[in-house]
């Protein structure tokens, strides 16, 4: 009888060619999500200038948003790249995805990652940062299509919701640390 691990593996390595656990690859680039899916639209000004948009830029491309968001990050990449691996910790919770769109545009920086099996919901999961050249503002914008990606989660229902938007606060307040 073969043991097996009660948590999904802490090792980007070991997702290499584990698929998507979802079908909509690309759906937080379209201004409609996906039925069927709980939606997350959060926009918020951040900073000013183009200094603090580079800045900002990086610290999502480079993971810094979600270690300033208390995870731990381990990645096949130092910073985001299509089909790249980031294994997210949380406690004892690890939480795969992999890169599935890279932004890289003169006002407008980020990713998308999706979900891979042992996350704990199934979906998709955007962070950009969008600078202004004629006011100068800058702007976080996190969107995201998600529901249970097991029966234990699903049973979490409102919890589940309370818990992605306290993350998608922490994400937006360590772009302005």
């Amino acid at each position: 009888m073969s043991s097996v691990p009660l948590l999904p593996s802490a090792d980007p390595d070991s997702y290499v060619s584990t698929p998507l656990t979802y079908d909509e690859i690309g759906g937080t680039a379209h201004e409609s999500m996906p039925a069927g899916y709980h939606h997350v639209d959060v926009e918020k000004h951040i900073g000013t200038g183009l200094e603090f948009f580079e800045l900002a830029g990086r610290r999502i491309v480079e993971w810094d948003m979600h270690r300033g968001a208390g995870l731990r990050v381990r990645s096949s990449a130092a910073s985001a790249t299509v089909d790249a691996v980031v294994v997210l910790l949380l406690g004892p919770v690890r939480i795969p995805c992999r890169v599935v769109e890279v932004i890289e545009e003169s006002h407008h920086r980020g990713f998308a990652y999706g979900t891979l099996p042992g996350h704990p919901e199934s979906g998709e999961e955007r962070f950009t940062v969008r600078h202004d050249p004629v006011t100068d503002a800058v702007t976080a914008h996190i969107r995201a299509f998600s529901r249970p990606g097991n029966r234990v989660v699903a049973l979490g229902g409102p919890l589940n919701r309370a818990t992605q938007r306290i993350a998608t606060g922490r994400y937006i307040a360590a772009l302005t640390a």
